[in-house]
Protein backbone atom coordinates (compact mmCIF):
# COMPACT_ATOMS: atom_id res chain seq x y z
CA UNK A 1 0.00 0.00 0.00
CA UNK A 2 1.27 3.51 -0.83
CA UNK A 3 0.18 6.94 0.92
CA UNK A 4 0.57 10.21 -0.61
CA UNK A 5 0.49 13.33 1.75
CA UNK A 6 0.92 16.62 0.36
CA UNK A 7 0.29 19.71 2.00
CA UNK A 8 1.37 23.55 0.37
CA UNK A 9 -2.43 24.81 -0.50
CA UNK A 10 -3.96 27.62 0.18
CA UNK A 11 -5.33 31.32 -0.66
CA UNK A 12 -3.37 33.41 -2.95
CA UNK A 13 -4.14 36.74 -4.71
CA UNK A 14 -3.63 36.83 -8.42
CA UNK A 15 0.12 37.52 -9.23
CA UNK A 16 1.73 35.71 -6.01
CA UNK A 17 3.33 32.13 -5.75
CA UNK A 18 2.62 28.87 -3.82
CA UNK A 19 4.18 25.80 -3.57
CA UNK A 20 2.73 22.17 -3.12
CA UNK A 21 4.31 19.25 -2.17
CA UNK A 22 4.17 15.65 -1.81
CA UNK A 23 5.60 12.77 -0.01
CA UNK A 24 4.95 8.93 -1.23
CA UNK A 25 5.53 6.21 1.40
CA UNK A 26 4.51 2.57 1.82
CA UNK A 27 5.79 -0.30 -0.39
CA UNK A 28 7.49 1.33 -2.83
CA UNK A 29 10.11 -0.76 -4.72
CA UNK A 30 10.80 2.15 -7.26
CA UNK A 31 8.49 5.48 -8.73
CA UNK A 32 8.00 5.59 -12.81
CA UNK A 33 6.50 8.73 -12.00
CA UNK A 34 5.47 11.58 -10.07
CA UNK A 35 3.09 14.98 -10.32
CA UNK A 36 0.36 16.79 -10.17
CA UNK A 37 -3.00 16.97 -11.34
CA UNK A 38 -5.61 19.54 -10.90
CA UNK A 39 -9.69 19.54 -10.73
CA UNK A 40 -11.31 23.11 -11.62
CA UNK A 41 -14.96 23.14 -10.79
CA UNK A 42 -17.07 22.03 -13.99
CA UNK A 43 -14.05 20.70 -15.39
CA UNK A 44 -12.19 17.60 -15.94
CA UNK A 45 -9.71 16.71 -14.00
CA UNK A 46 -6.36 17.43 -16.15
CA UNK A 47 -2.27 16.79 -15.72
CA UNK A 48 -0.43 20.21 -14.38
CA UNK A 49 3.05 18.78 -14.72
CA UNK A 50 4.63 14.94 -13.95
CA UNK A 51 8.46 13.98 -13.84
CA UNK A 52 9.33 10.78 -15.09
CA UNK A 53 12.10 8.98 -13.87
CA UNK A 54 14.88 8.86 -16.19
CA UNK A 55 18.20 7.94 -14.63
CA UNK A 56 20.02 8.54 -17.72
CA UNK A 57 18.93 12.53 -17.21
CA UNK A 58 21.68 14.65 -15.27
CA UNK A 59 18.97 15.09 -12.56
CA UNK A 60 17.38 12.02 -12.90
CA UNK A 61 13.91 12.43 -14.46
CA UNK A 62 12.27 13.91 -17.23
CA UNK A 63 9.40 16.82 -16.86
CA UNK A 64 6.64 17.80 -18.75
CA UNK A 65 5.02 20.78 -18.15
CA UNK A 66 1.39 21.31 -19.79
CA UNK A 67 0.94 24.25 -21.66
CA UNK A 68 -1.30 26.60 -19.24
CA UNK A 69 1.55 26.36 -16.98
CA UNK A 70 4.80 26.52 -18.94
CA UNK A 71 6.85 29.61 -18.02
CA UNK A 72 4.52 29.95 -14.62
CA UNK A 73 4.98 26.29 -13.16
CA UNK A 74 7.98 24.44 -12.12
CA UNK A 75 8.31 20.84 -10.95
CA UNK A 76 11.30 18.98 -9.13
CA UNK A 77 12.04 15.65 -7.46
CA UNK A 78 13.09 14.58 -4.61
CA UNK A 79 13.99 10.95 -5.96
CA UNK A 80 15.58 9.64 -3.33
CA UNK A 81 13.12 11.16 -0.68
CA UNK A 82 10.07 9.83 -3.00
CA UNK A 83 9.17 13.83 -2.90
CA UNK A 84 7.32 15.97 -5.48
CA UNK A 85 7.48 19.68 -5.39
CA UNK A 86 5.30 22.09 -7.42
CA UNK A 87 6.28 25.96 -7.27
CA UNK A 88 3.50 27.93 -9.12
CA UNK A 89 4.21 31.31 -9.69
CA UNK A 90 2.27 34.36 -10.90
CA UNK A 91 -0.82 32.29 -10.56
CA UNK A 92 -4.00 33.44 -12.13
CA UNK A 93 -7.55 32.79 -10.93
CA UNK A 94 -7.66 29.99 -13.64
CA UNK A 95 -5.24 28.06 -11.67
CA UNK A 96 -8.02 27.87 -9.20
CA UNK A 97 -9.09 23.91 -7.79
CA UNK A 98 -7.75 21.10 -6.24
CA UNK A 99 -4.69 19.67 -7.18
CA UNK A 100 -3.82 15.82 -6.76
CA UNK A 101 -0.77 14.43 -6.34
CA UNK A 102 0.05 11.15 -8.36
CA UNK A 103 2.64 8.73 -8.35
CA UNK A 104 2.83 5.81 -10.74
CA UNK A 105 4.51 3.21 -8.29
CA UNK A 106 6.60 -0.48 -8.71
CA UNK A 107 5.41 -2.13 -5.29
CA UNK A 108 7.31 -4.32 -2.89
CA UNK A 109 7.63 -7.06 -2.70
CA UNK A 110 6.24 -8.19 -5.83
CA UNK A 111 6.59 -5.17 -8.64
CA UNK A 112 3.43 -4.86 -9.28
CA UNK A 113 2.31 -1.68 -10.24
CA UNK A 114 0.35 0.60 -8.59
CA UNK A 115 -1.56 4.39 -9.43
CA UNK A 116 -1.65 6.00 -6.48
CA UNK A 117 -3.13 9.35 -5.40
CA UNK A 118 -3.01 11.97 -2.76
CA UNK A 119 -6.08 12.95 -1.27
CA UNK A 120 -5.88 16.76 -2.94
CA UNK A 121 -4.97 20.05 -1.63
CA UNK A 122 -7.08 23.08 -2.83
CA UNK A 123 -5.61 26.04 -4.46
CA UNK A 124 -8.06 29.25 -4.46
CA UNK A 125 -6.52 32.39 -6.20
CA UNK A 126 -8.18 35.21 -6.16
CA UNK A 127 -8.39 38.32 -8.68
Amino acid sequence: QVHLVESGGGSVQAGGSLRLSCVASGDIFSINAMGWYRHAPGKYRERVAITITDRSANIGYSINLSYPVKGRFTISRDLDKNAVTLQMNKVEPEDTAVYYCKAIVVLRPQHGRDDSWGQGTKVTVSS
